[in-house]
Protein backbone atom coordinates (compact mmCIF):
# COMPACT_ATOMS: atom_id res chain seq x y z
CA UNK A 1 0.00 0.00 0.00
CA UNK A 2 1.29 3.55 -1.17
CA UNK A 3 -0.16 6.42 0.66
CA UNK A 4 0.28 9.99 0.36
CA UNK A 5 -0.73 12.94 2.71
CA UNK A 6 2.14 15.45 2.15
CA UNK A 7 1.40 16.87 -1.38
CA UNK A 8 4.13 19.30 -2.89
CA UNK A 9 4.60 22.31 -5.62
CA UNK A 10 2.15 24.42 -4.52
CA UNK A 11 1.54 28.25 -5.02
CA UNK A 12 0.33 30.80 -2.20
CA UNK A 13 -2.53 31.43 -2.97
CA UNK A 14 -3.27 28.10 -3.86
CA UNK A 15 -6.50 28.21 -6.79
CA UNK A 16 -8.31 29.44 -8.05
CA UNK A 17 -11.22 26.72 -7.35
CA UNK A 18 -13.90 25.81 -9.00
CA UNK A 19 -16.90 23.57 -7.22
CA UNK A 20 -17.46 20.56 -9.80
CA UNK A 21 -20.85 21.12 -11.55
CA UNK A 22 -22.18 18.08 -10.29
CA UNK A 23 -22.06 18.66 -6.77
CA UNK A 24 -22.81 17.37 -4.15
CA UNK A 25 -20.49 14.06 -4.68
CA UNK A 26 -21.78 11.96 -1.76
CA UNK A 27 -24.97 11.99 0.20
CA UNK A 28 -26.57 10.44 2.74
CA UNK A 29 -28.49 7.16 1.82
CA UNK A 30 -30.64 4.72 3.18
CA UNK A 31 -32.19 4.25 6.75
CA UNK A 32 -28.68 3.32 8.77
CA UNK A 33 -25.85 5.35 10.22
CA UNK A 34 -25.29 7.62 7.53
CA UNK A 35 -29.13 8.61 6.26
CA UNK A 36 -29.71 12.08 7.65
CA UNK A 37 -26.59 13.86 7.17
CA UNK A 38 -22.49 13.63 5.45
CA UNK A 39 -19.88 15.53 5.31
CA UNK A 40 -16.45 17.48 6.58
CA UNK A 41 -14.07 14.85 4.60
CA UNK A 42 -10.55 14.12 5.13
CA UNK A 43 -8.71 13.29 2.33
CA UNK A 44 -5.65 11.30 1.18
CA UNK A 45 -4.48 9.18 -2.00
CA UNK A 46 -3.97 5.61 -1.49
CA UNK A 47 -2.25 3.35 -3.96
CA UNK A 48 -3.65 5.60 -7.02
CA UNK A 49 -7.23 6.16 -5.90
CA UNK A 50 -8.72 9.38 -3.93
CA UNK A 51 -9.57 7.89 -0.44
CA UNK A 52 -12.42 10.34 1.37
CA UNK A 53 -12.55 9.84 5.97
CA UNK A 54 -16.12 11.10 6.35
CA UNK A 55 -18.55 12.10 8.94
CA UNK A 56 -21.97 11.05 8.87
CA UNK A 57 -24.76 10.41 11.28
CA UNK A 58 -28.39 8.97 11.46
CA UNK A 59 -31.18 11.88 13.01
CA UNK A 60 -29.80 11.35 16.20
CA UNK A 61 -26.60 13.08 15.16
CA UNK A 62 -24.05 10.42 16.51
CA UNK A 63 -21.93 10.90 14.56
CA UNK A 64 -19.52 8.07 12.67
CA UNK A 65 -16.66 8.19 10.37
CA UNK A 66 -17.04 6.49 7.00
CA UNK A 67 -14.63 5.64 4.09
CA UNK A 68 -14.83 6.01 0.33
CA UNK A 69 -12.87 5.64 -2.68
CA UNK A 70 -12.57 7.45 -6.02
CA UNK A 71 -10.25 6.49 -9.29
CA UNK A 72 -10.84 10.15 -10.48
CA UNK A 73 -11.98 12.15 -7.67
CA UNK A 74 -15.40 13.04 -8.26
CA UNK A 75 -16.97 10.00 -8.25
CA UNK A 76 -16.74 7.28 -4.65
CA UNK A 77 -17.55 3.68 -3.85
CA UNK A 78 -18.29 4.45 -0.11
CA UNK A 79 -18.37 1.08 2.31
CA UNK A 80 -21.89 0.05 3.85
CA UNK A 81 -19.62 -0.15 7.74
CA UNK A 82 -18.04 2.95 9.56
CA UNK A 83 -14.59 2.72 10.33
CA UNK A 84 -14.89 4.53 13.47
CA UNK A 85 -17.63 5.16 15.88
CA UNK A 86 -18.31 6.09 19.53
CA UNK A 87 -17.17 3.76 22.35
CA UNK A 88 -16.08 5.78 25.08
CA UNK A 89 -17.84 8.14 27.18
CA UNK A 90 -15.62 11.31 25.78
CA UNK A 91 -16.86 10.39 22.73
CA UNK A 92 -20.38 8.77 23.15
CA UNK A 93 -22.51 11.36 21.10
CA UNK A 94 -20.05 11.55 18.02
CA UNK A 95 -16.62 11.18 16.28
CA UNK A 96 -16.75 14.00 14.45
CA UNK A 97 -14.78 15.46 11.94
CA UNK A 98 -11.79 13.62 10.79
CA UNK A 99 -7.97 14.65 9.70
CA UNK A 100 -5.69 12.82 8.75
CA UNK A 101 -1.70 12.15 8.39
CA UNK A 102 0.26 9.43 6.65
CA UNK A 103 3.86 8.60 8.48
CA UNK A 104 6.48 5.70 8.38
CA UNK A 105 3.62 3.03 7.76
CA UNK A 106 0.88 4.62 9.81
CA UNK A 107 -1.78 6.56 9.58
CA UNK A 108 -3.10 9.26 12.54
CA UNK A 109 -6.45 10.26 12.29
CA UNK A 110 -7.70 13.11 14.92
CA UNK A 111 -10.74 13.73 15.61
CA UNK A 112 -13.25 15.50 17.78
CA UNK A 113 -14.45 13.03 20.53
CA UNK A 114 -18.05 15.04 21.62
CA UNK A 115 -20.18 14.17 24.56
CA UNK A 116 -22.85 17.26 23.89
CA UNK A 117 -20.73 19.41 26.38
CA UNK A 118 -17.41 19.11 25.51
CA UNK A 119 -15.41 19.25 22.42
CA UNK A 120 -12.40 17.57 22.60
CA UNK A 121 -9.44 16.60 19.90
CA UNK A 122 -8.97 13.24 19.84
CA UNK A 123 -6.11 10.53 17.97
CA UNK A 124 -6.46 7.04 16.41
CA UNK A 125 -3.80 5.50 14.69
CA UNK A 126 -4.20 2.72 11.79
CA UNK A 127 -1.61 0.65 9.94
CA UNK A 128 -4.64 -0.17 7.33
CA UNK A 129 -7.60 2.73 7.55
CA UNK A 130 -9.60 -0.25 9.16
CA UNK A 131 -8.14 -1.09 12.37
CA UNK A 132 -7.83 1.84 14.49
CA UNK A 133 -6.63 1.63 18.10
CA UNK A 134 -7.91 5.02 19.86
CA UNK A 135 -5.50 7.01 22.34
CA UNK A 136 -8.05 9.20 24.02
CA UNK A 137 -8.18 12.89 24.36
CA UNK A 138 -4.78 15.11 23.66
CA UNK A 139 -5.37 18.38 25.53
CA UNK A 140 -6.79 18.41 28.93
CA UNK A 141 -7.95 21.79 30.36
CA UNK A 142 -7.34 23.67 27.36
CA UNK A 143 -10.33 25.68 25.62
CA UNK A 144 -9.27 27.71 21.92
CA UNK A 145 -11.68 29.64 22.89
CA UNK A 146 -10.29 31.24 25.89
CA UNK A 147 -9.41 34.43 24.56
CA UNK A 148 -12.64 34.71 22.38
CA UNK A 149 -15.85 33.29 23.88
CA UNK A 150 -14.54 31.46 26.97
CA UNK A 151 -16.16 27.95 26.96
CA UNK A 152 -14.98 27.17 31.13
CA UNK A 153 -14.78 23.29 30.00
CA UNK A 154 -12.31 21.59 27.34
CA UNK A 155 -12.83 22.94 23.87
CA UNK A 156 -10.54 21.71 21.54
CA UNK A 157 -11.55 20.84 17.96
CA UNK A 158 -9.51 20.98 14.65
CA UNK A 159 -6.00 19.07 14.41
CA UNK A 160 -3.58 18.68 11.49
CA UNK A 161 -0.21 17.29 11.99
CA UNK A 162 2.72 18.09 9.66
CA UNK A 163 3.81 14.80 7.95
CA UNK A 164 7.46 15.78 8.37
CA UNK A 165 9.15 16.68 11.23
CA UNK A 166 10.64 20.13 12.61
CA UNK A 167 13.37 20.85 14.13
CA UNK A 168 13.37 17.30 15.10
CA UNK A 169 10.01 17.40 16.15
CA UNK A 170 6.67 16.53 15.18
CA UNK A 171 4.27 19.66 14.91
CA UNK A 172 0.44 19.73 14.69
CA UNK A 173 -1.92 22.92 14.34
CA UNK A 174 -5.18 22.94 16.00
CA UNK A 175 -8.09 24.65 17.14
CA UNK A 176 -11.31 26.22 16.73
CA UNK A 177 -12.11 29.78 17.67
CA UNK A 178 -8.10 30.43 17.76
CA UNK A 179 -5.54 28.52 16.30
CA UNK A 180 -2.94 26.89 18.30
CA UNK A 181 0.17 24.60 17.70
CA UNK A 182 1.65 21.93 19.70
CA UNK A 183 4.99 19.50 19.42
CA UNK A 184 5.49 15.64 19.72
CA UNK A 185 8.67 12.99 20.04
CA UNK A 186 6.20 10.26 19.00
CA UNK A 187 3.50 11.32 17.33
CA UNK A 188 1.29 9.99 20.41
CA UNK A 189 1.51 12.55 23.27
CA UNK A 190 1.28 16.06 22.10
CA UNK A 191 2.16 18.93 24.37
CA UNK A 192 0.89 22.32 23.13
CA UNK A 193 3.31 25.44 22.38
CA UNK A 194 1.24 27.98 24.74
CA UNK A 195 -1.48 28.43 26.88
CA UNK A 196 -4.68 28.67 25.62
CA UNK A 197 -4.54 32.43 25.96
CA UNK A 198 -1.93 32.70 23.72
CA UNK A 199 -3.60 31.66 20.20
CA UNK A 200 -0.69 31.87 17.25
CA UNK A 201 -3.67 32.98 14.86
CA UNK A 202 -6.88 34.67 15.54
CA UNK A 203 -9.63 36.50 13.63
CA UNK A 204 -9.31 39.31 11.87
CA UNK A 205 -11.87 42.15 13.21
CA UNK A 206 -14.45 43.55 10.42
CA UNK A 207 -13.75 40.31 7.95
CA UNK A 208 -14.90 37.32 6.71
CA UNK A 209 -13.58 35.54 9.67
CA UNK A 210 -14.02 37.51 12.25
CA UNK A 211 -16.04 35.28 14.55
CA UNK A 212 -13.78 32.62 14.27
CA UNK A 213 -10.90 30.65 13.04
CA UNK A 214 -10.52 27.00 12.45
CA UNK A 215 -7.48 24.70 10.98
CA UNK A 216 -9.09 23.22 8.20
CA UNK A 217 -6.93 20.90 5.86
CA UNK A 218 -3.54 19.06 6.32
CA UNK A 219 -0.37 21.35 5.05
CA UNK A 220 0.71 20.61 1.65
CA UNK A 221 4.17 22.22 0.60
CA UNK A 222 4.60 25.14 -1.31
CA UNK A 223 7.42 25.37 -4.26
CA UNK A 224 9.42 27.80 -1.61
CA UNK A 225 9.00 25.24 0.91
CA UNK A 226 6.50 27.23 3.19
CA UNK A 227 3.30 24.88 4.67
CA UNK A 228 0.11 25.83 3.36
CA UNK A 229 -3.23 25.29 4.98
CA UNK A 230 -7.12 26.06 3.94
CA UNK A 231 -8.92 27.05 6.91
CA UNK A 232 -12.34 27.64 7.48
CA UNK A 233 -13.28 31.14 9.21
CA UNK A 234 -16.64 31.99 10.30
CA UNK A 235 -19.04 35.42 10.60
CA UNK A 236 -21.87 36.25 12.56
CA UNK A 237 -25.42 38.54 11.46
CA UNK A 238 -27.98 39.32 13.18
CA UNK A 239 -31.48 39.27 11.61
CA UNK A 240 -34.19 41.94 11.73
CA UNK A 241 -36.09 39.50 13.90
CA UNK A 242 -33.17 39.19 16.59
CA UNK A 243 -32.15 35.76 15.54
CA UNK A 244 -28.43 35.63 15.18
CA UNK A 245 -26.74 33.59 11.58
CA UNK A 246 -23.28 32.24 10.67
CA UNK A 247 -21.61 32.10 7.67
CA UNK A 248 -18.91 29.83 7.25
CA UNK A 249 -16.35 30.43 4.29
CA UNK A 250 -12.67 29.50 3.45
CA UNK A 251 -9.48 30.50 3.84
CA UNK A 252 -5.72 30.05 3.14
CA UNK A 253 -2.99 30.78 5.40
CA UNK A 254 1.34 29.86 4.78
CA UNK A 255 3.90 29.18 7.91
CA UNK A 256 7.55 29.06 7.48
CA UNK A 257 8.81 25.74 8.44
CA UNK A 258 12.06 28.04 9.93
CA UNK A 259 9.42 30.07 11.94
CA UNK A 260 6.72 27.92 12.70
CA UNK A 261 5.31 29.10 15.35
CA UNK A 262 4.14 32.07 13.29
CA UNK A 263 1.73 32.95 10.08
CA UNK A 264 3.47 34.51 7.86
CA UNK A 265 0.35 35.28 5.20
CA UNK A 266 -3.33 34.72 4.76
CA UNK A 267 -5.85 35.40 2.17
CA UNK A 268 -7.84 38.45 2.42
CA UNK A 269 -10.97 37.21 0.83
CA UNK A 270 -12.11 33.78 0.88
CA UNK A 271 -11.61 31.34 -1.95
CA UNK A 272 -14.86 29.76 -1.49
CA UNK A 273 -18.20 30.87 0.18
CA UNK A 274 -21.79 29.40 0.15
CA UNK A 275 -23.54 29.87 -3.25
CA UNK A 276 -25.43 27.03 -4.17
CA UNK A 277 -28.62 25.66 -2.18
CA UNK A 278 -26.65 22.47 -0.64
CA UNK A 279 -24.34 25.42 0.49
CA UNK A 280 -26.84 27.57 2.01
CA UNK A 281 -29.41 25.14 3.10
CA UNK A 282 -29.41 22.26 5.96
CA UNK A 283 -28.90 21.05 9.09
CA UNK A 284 -26.77 24.21 9.73
CA UNK A 285 -26.96 26.24 7.01
CA UNK A 286 -24.69 28.91 5.17
CA UNK A 287 -21.67 26.82 5.71
CA UNK A 288 -18.57 25.55 3.34
CA UNK A 289 -16.10 23.94 5.56
CA UNK A 290 -13.27 22.36 3.77
CA UNK A 291 -11.04 19.35 5.94
CA UNK A 292 -9.61 17.84 2.80
CA UNK A 293 -6.78 18.97 0.16
CA UNK A 294 -5.39 16.34 -2.27
CA UNK A 295 -3.12 16.71 -5.49
CA UNK A 296 -4.48 14.00 -7.90
CA UNK A 297 -3.30 13.36 -11.77
CA UNK A 298 -1.74 16.89 -11.39
CA UNK A 299 -5.16 18.81 -10.11
CA UNK A 300 -5.90 20.40 -6.55
CA UNK A 301 -9.15 18.66 -5.54
CA UNK A 302 -10.39 20.12 -2.00
CA UNK A 303 -13.44 18.46 -0.49
CA UNK A 304 -15.48 20.33 1.51
CA UNK A 305 -18.84 19.91 3.61
CA UNK A 306 -22.23 21.73 2.78
CA UNK A 307 -24.64 23.18 5.85
CA UNK A 308 -23.43 19.80 7.57
CA UNK A 309 -25.48 17.89 5.09
CA UNK A 310 -24.14 16.68 2.03
CA UNK A 311 -20.10 17.12 0.64
CA UNK A 312 -18.95 18.20 -2.15
CA UNK A 313 -15.44 19.37 -4.13
CA UNK A 314 -13.66 22.00 -5.98
CA UNK A 315 -11.05 21.57 -8.19
CA UNK A 316 -8.04 24.04 -9.30
CA UNK A 317 -5.43 23.47 -12.04
CA UNK A 318 -1.73 23.94 -10.88
CA UNK A 319 -0.90 26.45 -13.44
CA UNK A 320 -3.54 28.63 -12.62
CA UNK A 321 -3.62 31.90 -10.79
CA UNK A 322 -5.87 34.42 -9.16
CA UNK A 323 -6.55 37.94 -11.10
CA UNK A 324 -6.27 39.99 -7.91
CA UNK A 325 -3.42 39.60 -5.34
CA UNK A 326 -5.24 38.36 -2.22
CA UNK A 327 -2.35 37.86 0.15
CA UNK A 328 -1.95 39.68 2.91
CA UNK A 329 0.63 39.97 5.48
CA UNK A 330 -0.46 37.48 9.20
Amino acid sequence: MTATSLFGDARFPLGPFTPYENNPILRPKGDSWESSNLYNPAALVVDDQVVLLYRAHAEDIVSHVGIAFSDDGYHFERENAPILSPEHDYERFGCEDPRIAYIEGTYYLTYTGWDRRSAQLCLATSPDLRTWTKHGPLFEDFDTFKTMDPRGFNWSKAGVIVPQQIDGKWWMYFGEGGIYWATSDDLIHWTPGTSDEEPMYSPTPGTWDEALVEIGTSPVLTDNGLLLMLTNGATRRYLEDGTREVDYRCGQIVIDPANPTTVLARLQEPWLRPQTFEDTHGLVSNVTFVEGLVKFRERWFAYYGQSDTTLAVAVADPGATYGTDLRADG
